[in-house]
């Protein structure tokens, strides 16, 4: 017979405080059996059985009294002799479910005879001793103050978690609030997926989002769907359906904690509340979730809101996306403050489905539409791609601008991407959306960016209008109060390179008037215009000049 082992220490003090029920540990742990200086002789690994009740019986058939869930306290008074009744003694304790067996080894017996601990160690049935005098009665009575004071506890726990899902439902709450509190409530990491396993909402607890969502599609595929809320899988997840009009949709999945212990009747209640909540707040929303999580995930991305490179590779993996061996492309779109973007954001996400190109899409903040596009190294050149969406776009809104920013190899450096791609939007001039020049091309990029749509891109700056005012500001306030068009002649000259010639054929006068004009400018301006370096400057002000106050 092995050697028995001393009952281990209690269970943690937030197991009970967590409102999980009592176990056998913890019943061990209680002084009232503590107490009796109680063994653990077999079933060492079963002590997390739940306890429902206690019965104490010095009958040779107790099973027939039991349940399910009894700690059974005995003397071992009527324990038979024979090892084929002890055996059967043991039989219909296990399989009636009794938690556990404990005897008293003071009156009839000193060490548990070697047939009992056999027959216990056969079904794996927790086989306690106690050397010491122990008063059932007391134990009974704290036991059931404890599984009865923890049904109410349940109940009340219940009824809470019934009540805040009903809440969520009754203000039409987002699937990431339904997830978030969720796993609030249970203690666990909650992810929401459609049916092809991309993981949209994850709410991580006790854990990160690159912990639970590595690997996330193998994982997934592994774990077969359910009907109802229940622990499937090698991973032993818990799942529940959500459905959309009546069909299977996708399923919320609660994962297991990392000290793996079982999921309780609450997380179970949980998970159906969710999926519940979750199935009818699929009626209420119209746009589709896949593009809320690509949205989402979309704005991270640019914004770099993610903990680590790990946790975004993890997530945008989980969402279809590759992140290995990929060059990334970040597209934006500036469609007008007055349009609706849903169509063209909608229009250009299915495009990239049917050409087969990875991608998030969605709406970017000041209503922007952006996508990042994953490249495959073996696909032909980005650009392609990119004319095609644009042309897209321009047939839904021909004003519309699309800009795209520079490849990055790294996921984590597609921020930059969108970053280029922001600035190339913000110099793109509003009278020419089409490249002057490339009528061919219908999008923007960082080399189309010269000196007048850098200044445009700087408009708003004051140094730069305080600049083009002071190198200038003398020849409008002239022009304006003598109604002349000196800083239109000034603009012919600057345009024709200083050559004086083909200025005044330009502004349609004669050498000699604009001679006259060159000299009343220099004088206002205090400048030599002969000088390369002055032409420059006043060349880019009244670009600025044109640009604040268009011609």
């Amino acid at each position: 017979m092995s050697e028995p082992h001393p009952a281990g220490p209690p269970p943690p003090a937030d197991e009970r405080a967590a409102g999980r029920p009592l176990t056998v540990a913890g019943a061990l742990a209680l002084p009232v059996l503590a107490a009796g200086q109680p063994t653990v002789v077999t079933g060492e690994s079963q002590l997390d059985r739940p306890v429902r009740w206690v019965h104490v019986t010095e009958l040779t058939d107790p099973a027939s009294f039991l349940k399910g869930g009894e700690l059974v306290l005995t003397t071992g008074m009527p324990l038979p002799d024979e090892p084929a009744r002890i055996r059967r003694y043991v039989d219909e304790l296990a399989d009636v479910g009794a938690a556990a067996l404990v005897i008293e080894l003071v009156r009839r017996y000193h060490r548990p005879p070697e047939a009992l601990v056999a027959a216990c160690r056969t079904r794996d049935l927790p086989l306690i001793t106690l050397s010491q005098d122990v008063n059932f009665l007391d134990v009974t009575q704290v036991v059931h103050t404890l599984v009865l004071g923890d049904q109410t506890d349940a109940m009340r726990r219940t009824q809470r978690i019934h009540e805040a899902f009903t809440a969520l439902t009754l203000r039409g709450a987002d699937p990431e609030d339904v997830v978030r509190a969720a796993a609030e409530m249970s203690g666990h990491t909650v992810v929401l997926e459609n049916l092809v396993h991309q993981a949209l909402i994850c709410e991580p607890s006790g854990a990160t989002v690159e912990d639970a969502l590595t690997g996330w599609e193998r994982r997934s595929r592994a774990t077969p769907p359910g009907d109802q809320a229940e622990v499937r899988g090698p991973e032993s997840w818990l799942v529940a359906p959500v459905e959309f009009k009546g069909e299977r949709w996708g399923r919320v999945v609660m994962l297991p904690t990392r000290h793996g212990r079982p999921f309780g009747p609450e997380q179970v209640t949980v998970l159906e509340r969710t999926a519940m909540t979750l199935t009818i707040a699929r009626l209420v929303h119209t746009t589709t979730w896949e593009r809320r999580a690509h949205r989402n995930a979309l704005r991270d991305i640019a914004e770099q809101r993610h903990r680590s490179p790990d946790e975004l590779r993890s997530r945008a993996a989980a969402l279809g996306l590759p992140t290995e061996d990929c060059r990334f492309l970040a597209v934006l779109v500036d469609i007008g403050p007055d349009e609706d973007g849903a169509e063209s954001e909608a229009r250009l996400a299915e495009d990239l489905t049917a050409a087969g190109i990875p991608a998030l899409t969605g709406t970017l903040p000041l209503g922007r539409i952006g996508s990042l596009l994953a490249l495959r190294a073996s696909r032909s050149p980005w650009r392609q791609t990119v004319e095609r969406l644009a042309r897209t776009v321009l047939d839904l809104h021909p004003d519309a601008v699309v800009s795209v920013g520079c490849e990055v190899t790294d996921l984590r450096h597609a921020a930059r991407s969108f970053r280029e791609a922001a600035r190339v939007a913000e110099a793109v001039l509003p009278t020419s959306p089409k490249l002057p020049g490339s009528p061919e091309r219908s999008f923007h990029e960082l080399s189309d960016v010269g000196l007048r749509q850098l200044l445009y891109a700087l408009r708003e700056d004051t140094r730069v209008q305080d600049y083009a005012e002071r190198r200038l500001g003398r020849l409008a306030d002239h022009d304006a109060r003598h109604h002349t068009d000196l800083l239109a002649t000034l603009r012919h000259y600057l345009e024709a390179a200083g050559n004086k010639t083909t200025a005044a054929r330009r502004d349609d006068l004669s050498r000699q008037t604009l001679y006259q004009r060159l000299q009343t400018i220099e004088r206002l301006l205090g400048c030599d215009l002969e000088s390369g370096d002055r032409r420059t400057e006043l060349h880019v002000a009244l670009m600025v000049f044109d640009i604040l106050r268009p011609r």
